[in-house]
This record gives structure tokens, sequence and C-alpha cells, in this order.
């Protein structure tokens, strides 16, 4: 709809005195408005001040010019609210940092206004200043850094800086005022002074800040005086504020202030006479607090989350499932609304005022607005606040998380089944101080909160006294457990997945014993879902932030790897997805990794020996990574080559060969992989496929590679390479690869010797590697091994099938069709047995019905049967392949 500033005007001029003044007082900002110059009124406002150099005086005059184009180009709807909110925190940010300049020029002239910072918090953070708002800023100085006289102390000259910054913005004057400036944001603002040293403020937010502070720091940004020293100061508090592991007791303390604020509403609490659009029930703050929970929530695992505005914050929610895009659009559309009704209750008489009037006083803004009376005005109101409440009060009652409802071994919470009072017994015993996490107050009464839910889940088990063992031998593990107790109060739908982690799946219970915090990724409804494509694993573990360090980088992509591959195994246990699927998306992770740690690494090595021009490194991958299906237990097979002359030199301070070169960086990116951080380890790393073995360099050129695999390598090598795939790299590079790799597996070779090599091979390992148990799909004769040398020896006989993926490579061979079949059930139980019988020997009831299901199976012995048969015919077609039986046990 096209602006209407001749409307504008006369609204303005009939129902806001406040704004018929300034028109009358800027008669030449009025007749560009009327004109519809909006901009050029704009510009011209923000040069009001110009020409005089008492500060005070200059800002004054710049924002009541400023005020009166914003408001007549809001109403006329020449201005959208973005444009509205972002000017007025812009001039926020630039009369802040004048005030700043001019409290200390006059104390120390010359002086630039170093070593005192201003940060912007609340609205003014978030750039949606409104009409008439206070700023809340904090001020804080670095002793060392603060321009001040020879004999003044540092917090003396800052006290009295900062008592000059709120002189010059809040005082009334002839001109009017600036902003209205709170300072009871600083930390223990009622004993603090007004500025405070940085390393007192890191303190502070390291050690004792509250909850509603790391909600205040969502919208935090350094904005004025030395605004680098105040975005290093952001960045090191960043983990306080978002924190890698859920703090539910700090999430509850926000919902509870929101009670609070609910409970001290005096008025209405639909839109009427007394309501107030910021705090009562479905207002402003209740948008905010809704997009801030959530974000307290899940920002600290992702960082597209950390949004300051609001309607960002809900729009990247809804963009990573963590909301409904329903949900975003309407409480979006309501925030838009009410910030603009809140505009018109304070463009009347520049009153920093929220409620509703009434009479005649609400018929007048009403008017203002451009509806016929208050009545009007009120069901517009009440239209925008329903959709509000609606959703914050479902948000307040949140406390279920779902657990697929057909999987075959969960029982809900609320059964009738009753723990044995001996088990009972010893659960109580857990707080008589055995276990440190179970010995400060806060962690027992943690505990109580949860325990009847817990002995309730306990005694739904399929083997109680097993999954007591399991939670005490989580709980000697750990070094702490209030965080995991408070997320099982808060979600109570999970702690029968966690009974099954610790009794069903060893891996994930070793997993939560070494990081409890991994449970916290479950609350995710993307947990749930098999992760994206390899791009989108890559972009979340190399989500950077200003100021990170090699280390917080791999630091980000151990996080990321560790909490997909935990949601995968739920998944596997659930019987949530295809075991093929999941094993593919496994891969996928590992790929990702690789990547994400080899592009850190290449980052952090170039700073000191720079880069090598036309040389790069790719990682080969071989085994189940170069086929693209890995197991929750799968270490990495890789080769590292690097392409390029073996004589060239790198271009940095310290510059080495490309040997040299691309074999530190090969040790690189295997400590990134492999190496613990405090996230934790990746990934186990093998090598020892490379030319030579352990015995040769751990990268070598494309060129040796080549000419090692067309002159000295074995046939095991040869047949390690059907499964190589280049995962790292240039499109140019892994095509040349590609090429090399096909060379070499489509030369002529003499069958005889073939089939002698690898019958010698597979019984050398028959006898080292035997079986480990009855379900050792993998190493039982006539199991997954014996399918893979039946496929390579195809591979490289026929020269056909050349292909990594092993169901592809089946696919293409005309003699194994029929063991597609036998290769997926063997795959698929393969998975399952890592994660659910790792020894694996036959399990408990409960995981052997799950094995079934993977399997797709109807019950266990019937897997077993189909097991046997595949074996069976692996075993056939071996025999007619290379003549020789194979003895099943």
């Amino acid at each position: 709809m096209a602006a209407d500033w001749t409307s504008a005007i006369d609204r303005a001029r009939k129902h806001a005195p406040f704004l018929a003044r300034g028109l009358e007082r800027h008669a030449d900002l009025a007749e560009l408005l009327a004109a519809g110059s909006g901009e050029e009124a704009l510009e011209q406002a923000k040069a009001a001040g110009s020409g005089t150099q008492d500060t005070g005086l200059s800002l004054r005059r710049e924002k009541r010019a400023l005020a009166l184009v914003l408001a007549i180009g809001d109403l006329a709807g020449g201005f959208d609210l973005d444009k509205v909110m972002r000017e007025l925190s812009l001039f926020a940010d630039r009369a802040l940092h004048r005030a700043i300049e001019a409290a200390i020029s006059r104390r120390v002239e010359g002086a630039a206004p170093q070593g005192m910072i201003g940060l912007a918090l609340g609205k003014h953070g978030a750039g949606e200043l409104n009409y008439s708002s206070d700023i809340d800023p904090i001020l804080l100085y670095d002793p060392e850094r603060l321009p001040r006289r020879e004999r003044d102390e540092p917090g003396e000259a800052a006290q009295r800086y900062a008592r000059e910054i709120v002189r010059l913005l809040s005082d009334v004057t002839s001109e009017g005022y600036v902003f209205r400036v709170d300072l009871r944001l600083r930390p223990a603002s009622e004993v603090s002074p007004l500025a405070l040293p940085l390393d007192a403020a890191i303190t502070h937010y390291e050690s004792s800040a509250l909850a509603w502070e790391r909600a205040a720091f969502i919208r935090a940004r350094s904005c004025a005086g030395d605004i680098g020293a105040g975005e290093a100061f952001l960045d090191h508090i960043r983990p306080f504020v978002w924190r890698r592991s859920l703090d539910f007791g700090a999430i509850d303390e926000v919902r509870r202030l929101t009670h609070r604020i609910r409970e001290k509403q005096t008025g209405p609490r639909e839109p009427a006479p007394g309501y107030n659009v910021k705090l009562g029930r479905g207002g402003i703050r209740e948008i905010e607090f809704f997009a801030q929970t959530h974000q307290l929530i899940h920002g600290g695992r992702d960082a597209s989350l950390r949004h300051k505005q609001t309607r960002a914050a809900l729009d990247a929610l809804a963009a990573t499932g963590r909301i409904g895009a329903d949900d975003a659009r309407a409480l979006g559309e309501s925030y838009n609304g009410l910030r603009r009704i809140e505009h018109r209750l304070q463009m009347v008489a520049d009153q920093q005022t929220h409620t509703l009037p009434s009479g005649d006083a609400l018929d007048n803004v009403a008017r203002l607005d451009g509806f016929a009376d208050g009545e009007a005005w009120l069901e517009h109101i009440a239209a925008l606040t329903a959709p509000v409440a609606e959703r914050y009060d479902a948000l307040l009652a949140e406390d279920e998380i779902s657990v697929p409802e057909d999987s075959p071994h969960v029982e809900a919470p609320g059964s009738t089944a009753r723990l044995d009072p001996a088990l009972t017994a010893r659960v109580a015993n857990w707080t008589d101080g055995r276990y440190p996490p179970l010995r400060s107050t806060a962690a027992l009464s943690a505990f109580e909160a949860i325990r009847p839910t817990l002995i309730e889940s306990l005694a739904a088990s399929r083997e109680p006294e097993r999954a007591v063992a399991r939670w005490e031998s989580l709980l000697e593990r750990m070094s702490s457990a209030i965080n995991l107790f408070r997320l099982l109060e808060a979600r109570p739908g999970l702690m029968q997945l966690l009974a099954d982690c610790l009794t069903l799946a060893p891996p994930l219970a070793d997993a939560i014993a070494r990081r409890p915090e991994l449970v916290d990724a479950l609350i995710d409804r993307s947990a749930h879902e098999l992760p994206g494509s390899r791009q989108e694993l890559v972009a979340a573990m190399q989500q950077g932030e200003r100021g990170d360090t090699y280390e917080d980088r791999l630091d980000r992509i151990r996080i990321v790897t560790g909490e997909t591959r935990f949601a995968l195994g739920v998944q596997l246990m659930e019987t949530a997805h295809d075991p093929l699927d999941i094993a593919a998306a496994l891969a996928r992770v590992a790929e990702a990794a690789l990547a994400s740690a080899q592009a850190a690494a290449e980052e952090e090595f170039a700073r000191r020996h720079g880069r090598i021009e036309g040389g790069e490194l790719v990682v080969l991958g071989l085994g189940r990574l170069g086929g693209g299906v890995l197991t929750y237990a799968s270490d990495l097979d890789i080769v590292y080559l690097f392409t390029g002359s073996h004589e060239a030199e790198s271009d940095g301070k310290r510059p080495l060969g490309a040997t040299l070169y691309f074999n530190r960086l090969a040790q690189r990116v295997s400590a990134a992989l492999s190496v613990p951080t405090a996230e934790g380890a990746l990934y186990e790393v093998d090598t020892r496929l490379r030319p030579q073995g352990a015995q040769g360099p751990l990268a070598v050129s494309v060129d040796s590679f080549a000419r090692y695999q067309r002159e000295d390598a074995w046939t095991w090598e040869h047949m390690a390479l059907t499964r190589a795939r280049a995962l790292t790299g240039s499109a140019e590079a892994r095509k040349d690869i590609d090429g090399i790799l096909k060379d070499v597996l489509c030369r002529q070779r003499d069958e005889a010797g073939l089939r002698a090599d690898l019958l010698k091979m597979r019984n050398e390992m028959a006898a080292h590697k035997p079986a480990k148990g009855a379900l050792d799909a993998k190493l039982l004769r006539g199991g997954l091994v014996d399918l893979e040398f039946l496929v390579h020896f195809l591979q490289l006989r026929d020269r056909e099938g050349l292909t990594p993926f092993l169901d592809e490579a089946i696919g293409q061979l005309p003699e194994l069709e029929d063991l597609a079949g036998a290769h997926r059930l063997m795959t698929r139980l393969l998975v399952g047995t890592r994660l659910l019988a790792p020894d694996l020997a036959i399990p408990g009831e409960a995981p052997c019905a799950i094995l079934a299901r993977l399997c797709e199976a109807d019950d266990f012995e019937t897997l077993l049967d189909r097991f046997a048969g595949a074996r069976a015919q692996v075993a056939k077609k071996w025999q007619t392949i290379f003549g020789e039986t194979l003895e099943l046990d």
C-alpha cells in the first residue's frame, strides 16, 4: 500500500501533541514530509545537531528532529517497522559513543575513548529500540588503557566519566533529553559502581551471574567507546551465554520470571483499558521470552540461532525445526503489530508507556493509528495477543519429548510395574555419599525431583537389575550430574530413553558416562531424523564465530560429530530407521568431520608454513569408509596423497619442501581427528593401507602412489583399492586419482595367481582373526568378509563392477546378484550388533528383539535362521567360484 504522508501529518496534528509541536518547530521538515520526501527529511534530521560544539545540545536537537521524521514516516507507512527501530538504535549508538568521547575529552583533552566500553543490551542491543525507549547499557573500562589525568586513579576516573555520560544523555533541559539511561543491568547494580573494570565483569559472568543475565546477553553488542575491546569482552564471556550443555535450572528461572511478571500484572488479562502491551499476557515480552528460551536451549550447539533480533531468531528457530513455521509466522506478525501499537502509545506525548488508556484517550490514540475508535483498536490488539498467549501457555507447560510409539521395547512411565524392594533400597542408598555427583546439596535436590520417575522407569525396564547397575556405573564415572537430573526433570519422556541407552546399548552408555551432555541433543526434533547431506554437516561443523581458535574449531567438529553419532545410535536402538540408512549417515558424518578437520588443520598449518602453489592434500577413504557404510564402532581407513611436484616449496614464514610439508600436514589432520580435546576424540585413524604400510611415509605424491600401485603393490593392496574413494581435494585432483584407480584395477591379471593370492590371504586371516561370537556377521565363515572376497575377486578378474559401494558392485556382477539379500541382511546385523551386542555374543531378550526388528525378521530365532541361510548362500558361491569348501560353524 502506498504511503499516505498527508493523512499521517493530519493525524499527528490532531491526536499527538508531541508530534504537533515538532511539526510547528521544524517547518522545513514538515514541508519535506508533506511532499513525501521521507528519506531527504531523515537525512536532514540527522544533521539537525550540527553546527554546535556542545555535545548535549547537538544530540538533543538531532533526537527531536529524528523523532518527528520517524514518527510521521511510521504513521504514513513510508518507513517500515524495521527501519524505524534500526534508525532509533543507530542514533542511540551514536549518542552513547559521542557522550563517552565528550566525557573523556573534557578531562583529558584530545584523548580517544580507548578503554571505555559501552555495551548495548535489550532492545538497543537487538537494534529494536522503541519510540520513547530508555537505553540499558553496561559501562566497562580497562584500567590499563583508560585515558586519565596523572593524579586520577583508574576507578575514580571511570566513575567520573560514567556520571558525565549519564548527565549528557538524560538530563532534561529546555531542549529536552536524549535518552533516559538505566544502568541497573550491570552486575550487582545495588552496590557496584556505575562502570565496572573488565576483569571484575569477566569474573562475575564466569562464576556468579544469574540466569536472567544470560538471557539479557543474548542481545548484547559492543556499540560505543572502545568497540573492539567490547567485542573481545563479549567473545570472552560467550561460553557463559551460549552454554554447550543445557542448564535447565537457568531455563526454568527464566520461565519463572515470566510467571512472576504475569502475577504482578494488575491490569486486565485481555486487551482493554489498563492492559500492558509489553508485559501483559500475550504481549511483547512473552514473544521475546518465547524466542530467548528456545535460543538458550539450542543456541549453545547451533550458532545459527544466535540472532539478536526477535523476528530473525523466530525465523531461525523455524528453519532448523526447533519451532513450527506457523508458530514463527504468527508470533512474528504479532510482534510487529504490537511494536507498532507500542509506538503509537508513545508518540502521543513522548512518554515511555505501554499501557492502553481509557475513555477519550483510548479513542484518541486509536485514531492516531488510523482506526475509527478505541473499540475497533482493541479488537485489532486482541487479534495480535491471542496467538501469543496460546503459544506461550504451551511453552510454560512443555515437559515431554516424544519416543517412537511403536518402539519394541519402550514401556512409557506410568506403567503398573514396581521395582523389587532390594533394588529400591539400592537406589535409596545412592545418596549416602558414595557417588561424587550426589554429594552436594544442589545435586541431591535435583536427584530427589526425579527419583519417583526414575524408579518407575527402572521398574518398567525388561531387566531392572541390569538397569540399576548401569545407573550406578554411570554415577561412578560422572563428575557432575546436576544438569542431567534437571534435564530429566524438565523432560520426563527422556527418562525411559536414557534407561534404554544404559541397559540396551553399551556404547551409548559409555558415551553418556564420558559426556552426559550428549543427552541434551535428544530434545531437538532433529534428533530422531537422519542427518542431512555431507555439505550440511560440514556447514554445521564449520560454523565459526569471531575470536575462534584452532582448538575451538576442533571442539566444534567434535561436538557436532559426537551429538550426531549419538543421535544415530539412539535411532538405531529405537529402530527408527533402516540400519543401512543409519550406516550411510554415519559415513556422511565421518566424511564431514574429515573434510572439516582437514580444512581447519590446513588453515592453521598455513599460518606458519604458508601454502604450496599447485599442490594440495587429498584424503583417500578405503574399507567401509570408502564404501560409504560405517558402524557405530568403525575406525577410518585412509591414505594421504598430495598433488603437484615433490620439488615445490611452501610460501610461508617457515617454508618447507613439498614432501615434508604434506607429511607434516597429514600428521596434523590425523591429530585433528584422533587426539582428544576438551570435547573428547573423534575417530581412530588407520593409515596402514598406504604404500609400504607403516614403514612408508604418511603422505606420498599422486605420481609416487600411481607408480607404486602399478609396479610394487601386492594383490591385497589392489583388493583394498576396489573400495577406495577420494574424499577431499579439488574436483580435478579427484578426477586424476579416479583415473589412476581405474587404470590399476583394470589391468590384466592371471586368474590362477589371483585366486591363489586371495585364498592364501583369507586362510591366514581366518587363522589369526577368528570370529568373536555367534553374531559376528563379519568374520564367521560365510559372513561379510567372505562375501567381500568374492566381490573383489570378480572385480579384479573381470574388471567389472568397479565401484567402492559394495551393494552396487554386487548388482553389477551377474555371478553374485543372488547374494544381494544376504549382503543386506548381514550388513544390517553388523550395524546392529556393533551397538546392541558389541561382544558379538547373543545378548538379552530386549536387544535380541531389537536386532530381529532391525533385520526385518519376525523374531530372533527367525533372524538366526536367516543369518545361517545367508552364510550358507555365500559358502555355496565360494565353492562354485573358488572350488573350496567353507566349513560353517
